[in-house]
């Protein structure tokens, strides 16, 4: 399975990475929204792991975008937030993620 991974903080990119592929997975890293749209345009992954505050594109216009394209990988998201009210917000903000 090829993963991508989404994640700014390069510590937290690597150690997901580190982690995935000891466990039998293929996984790359970007550091912005921009690069990982330009990634799965061009590669074929399995899933993705996107971290919802990165430069260039944040998480969910990654995501809003990814899925107006018709995209439907699989994604799971990350998030430092933790205000109910805030992921609420942001959840309601990108209606096609189901």
């Amino acid at each position: 399975m090829r993963l991508l991974i989404a994640e700014d903080e390069l510590s937290l990119a690597k150690a997901l990475c580190t982690i995935l592929e000891k466990n039998g997975y293929s996984a790359e890293m970007v550091h912005d929204g921009e690069a990982a749209l330009e990634y799965l345009e061009s590669g074929v992954y399995d899933g993705l792991i996107l971290d919802v505050m990165m430069p260039k594109k944040d998480g969910f216009t990654v995501l809003k975008e990814l899925r107006a394209s018709g995209n439907r990988i699989p994604v799971l998201i990350l998030t430092a937030r933790s205000e109910v009210d805030d992921r609420w917000r942001d959840w309601t903000a990108v209606p096609t993620i189901i």
